[in-house]
């Protein structure tokens, strides 16, 4: 197993290895010998599937382990669903000496770090991930949040777990679907900081090297968050792809997963400031090579005009202008501010 310590004002853990999941309860007690509950937020599918190993272990440790379930998908990640989930936590008195357990993949996540900062002003919670992108995304820095209908994560709060368990056993039997998605975050990683990571997914080793992938993205995330954990500097290059890619999943109703909208934006954006020379000749080459070999679309079918509306509400708007983190060449970025008045021109020209 490998441990990653996470030092934000109360620093935690991330633990990187295979079969974590039966030694939760084990874990979760020892961080917090005073809690009688471990409230436990999950989609109905992950659930079906992990949850009654989970409600096993934290039951095995005296603590009881109620269970919030709802249906799979970004279309849950709601106020309306929040709004339940303060519900649940009133019905089973979730008091400040309990803990949240956040079960799954992004929205489960999001949503159960949004109800643990929220619920009686903040309590703890515990993060256990079950796909690939969240274990090297969401499970770690502290972002929570919910979708309403004008944006993506619009409403939400820092709070950080005070665990992460990262069961690889779980991710590696992870649907080649589910996979794919996960690796456009890791290759946006490679492109920010790592050439070598990049070059190991472009040459198809990451089912080979899989803890190994996990354990340099979340690395490479624990520099970005202790440098910047509000996100007001360093920590905004993590959004590279990720302005275009929320406005695609915004315009397609997601008919494209996180994953592959990320995917289309770091190439869709290269393609773009390459052009402009902003960005070393070839880079857009290879991230769509890299692309292909994950398995991953490379191209938005539409106008990149017709994304201006959604990006206009994106958080990483300041101002008067929208922060782009570009890509300078493979293993290093900026940010490149553009004014709103310019999204047009430098966009489509």
């Amino acid at each position: 197993m490998n441990t990653i310590r996470i030092n934000t004002s109360i620093p935690y853990d991330v633990c990187i290895g295979e079969k974590l999941l039966p030694e939760s309860g084990t874990r979760i007690r020892a961080m917090l010998p005073g809690a009688g509950a471990a409230a436990v937020i999950a989609d109905s599918l992950v659930y079906s599937l992990y949850g009654d190993k989970l409600q096993q272990s934290l039951e095995s440790e005296g603590l009881s382990a109620p269970i919030f379930t709802f249906e799979p998908g970004e279309g849950s990640k709601s106020m309306d669903t929040l709004i339940r989930i303060f519900g649940f936590l009133s019905e089973n008195e979730i008091t400040r000496s309990d803990v949240i357990v956040a079960l799954g993949g992004g929205v489960a996540g999001d949503m159960g770090g949004f109800a643990a900062a929220s619920w009686l002003r903040g309590i703890d919670y515990i993060q256990i991930p079950t796909t690939l992108l969240s274990a090297i995304d969401s499970s770690v820095g502290g972002k929570t949040a919910v979708n309403i209908p004008s944006g993506k994560n619009l409403v939400g709060a820092f709070h950080q777990p005070r665990l992460v368990l990262c069961d690889t056993s779980i991710i590696r039997d992870l649907p080649a679907d589910i996979m794919r998605d996960g690796s456009g975050e890791a290759l946006k990683y490679g492109v920010l900081y790592d050439p070598e990571l990049f070059n190991l997914l472009s040459t198809g080793k990451r089912d080979t090297h899989l803890q190994e992938v996990i354990f340099r993205c979340v690395e490479l995330k624990r520099k970005a968050v202790e440098a910047d954990t509000l996100d007001n500097g360093a920590r905004q290059l993590l959004n590279f792809g990720h302005t275009l890619g929320h406005a695609i999943e915004k315009k397609t109703h997601h008919k494209y997963s996180h994953g592959q909208a990320v995917g289309i934006g770091m190439a869709e954006l290269t393609r773009i400031t390459e052009k402009q020379g902003l960005t070393e000749t070839g880079t857009t080459e290879r991230i769509i090579a890299g692309l292909k070999t994950l398995g991953l679309p490379y191209s938005y079918e539409g106008s990149l005009s017709e994304l201006i509306p959604y990006i206009l509400g994106d958080k990483k708007r300041r101002g008067t202008h929208i922060n782009f983190i570009v890509a300078e060449r493979i293993g290093s970025c900026m940010r490149y501010p553009v004014e709103i008045s310019q999204l047009d021109s430098f966009l489509c020209r």
